[in-house]
């Protein structure tokens, strides 16, 4: 298998030295309805498409009024009818709020509508409270994490048709049946990468908001890796918050709502995202200004130039295989010409 036929592996465009892909929240702003997000998010992809990039994730969140993608398989299903060629699929789906059969069905189903563009990504926290949790699961029980290994193992057999003859679903079959859509496992610690190493699978750290623990986390899974019938060696993208402006500055003046969004949702505030005035005027306490200036650091802004150069010395640093980049801005020409402007800085356009 070449590397442009290989499910899992990205297809450099351009004079990048690994693929890009993106990853889109579907943020929502204070001056926008959901509506007005997700159609930004639907024109992201035609463009992504256009300018190279190799694949598309959307994330599952709840709860959230500033992002709006609650459903990651309808989101996927509109996306996929509005492209041709893309590939798209989960950044992640969050498998403690579902049964493992429904989540096989819906991407067996997505699969069967658009073969070999669909990515299925897995995300082992509920992102989300508690009640919200038990809400989707419909039950009262605890939820724990530690039920994961089971619940992606199950998962992986109602796709693969592929459980233990006396094993209790042995007899349940999930439909549509057909090639599985690669499995990814999502991660922002050490569980994760080392679960994705022991089983084989490719893995995605979410750099974007746990930069620190990116390398140790990486080291792991490629210490941990086994060879699987999925790949021969470690693969694994990092998430990076990625913005481009003209300037420097006007850079910094965009994402500094973002850096605000995310101090709120620390807080336990979660919201839509401010406006940029709102984010100049607001009265940061010294201990906010921390928060703000350390998320900052660890995202990539700035001119085209400068993006790129964050872009490949992050990559040199970590050794990531590709990187997923997110712009969590709701206006859909600064998201638009954001992404182009990298696209044209690594000569993907």
């Amino acid at each position: 298998m070449t590397l442009d036929q290989d499910p899992i592996k990205g297809v450099t465009r351009g004079d990048s030295p690994v693929p890009l892909s993106v990853l889109d929240l579907s943020t929502v702003g204070v001056e926008q309805a959901p509506s007005d997000a997700l159609n930004t998010t639907t024109e992201l992809a035609r463009c992504a498409e256009r300018w190279g990039f190799h694949r598309f994730w959307v994330a599952e969140h709840h709860g959230m009024p500033g992002i709006a993608s609650s459903a990651p398989a309808v989101v996927i299903a509109h996306l996929a009818a509005h492209t041709k060629s893309l590939r798209l699929g989960s950044g992640g789906v969050m498998l403690p709020n579902h049964a493992p059969l429904v989540v096989a069905e819906q991407f067996g189903t997505l699969q069967a509508l658009h073969p070999g563009r669909i990515d299925l990504g897995i995300g082992r926290a509920p992102g989300t409270d508690q009640a919200t949790a038990r809400a989707l699961r419909r039950t009262t029980g605890p939820l724990s994490a530690d039920d994961f290994p089971q619940q992606l193992g199950e998962l992986i057999a109602f796709l693969g048709d592929d459980f233990p003859i006396d094993h209790p679903y042995a007899a349940i079959q999930s439909v549509p049946q057909g090639p599985t859509p690669p499995i990814w496992l999502l991660g922002s610690s050490g569980f994760s990468a080392q679960l994705a190493g022991a089983l084989g699978l490719p893995f995605a750290f979410a750099h974007h908001f746990s930069a620190q623990h990116t390398v140790p986390a990486l080291e792991l899974y490629r210490q941990s890796f086994e060879p699987s019938a999925v790949l021969d060696e470690p693969y694994a993208l990092i998430g990076v918050q990625a913005l481009a402006a003209d300037t420097d500055a006007e850079a910094l003046d965009i994402i500094r709502p973002v850096a605000l969004s995310m101090l709120r949702l620390r807080r336990g505030m979660p919201g839509k995202q401010p406006t940029r005035q709102e984010a100049r005027d607001h009265p940061y306490t010294e201990l906010e200004q921390s928060f703000v200036d350390s998320w900052l650091a660890d995202a990539v802004h700035g001119s085209p130039e400068t993006v790129r150069a964050g872009l490949d010395e992050l990559r040199e640093r970590t050794g990531a295989d590709e990187l997923m980049l997110t712009a969590n801005v709701p206006d859909r020409d600064t998201k638009l010409h954001s992404f182009e402007l990298i696209a044209k800085a690594y000569r993907m356009i």
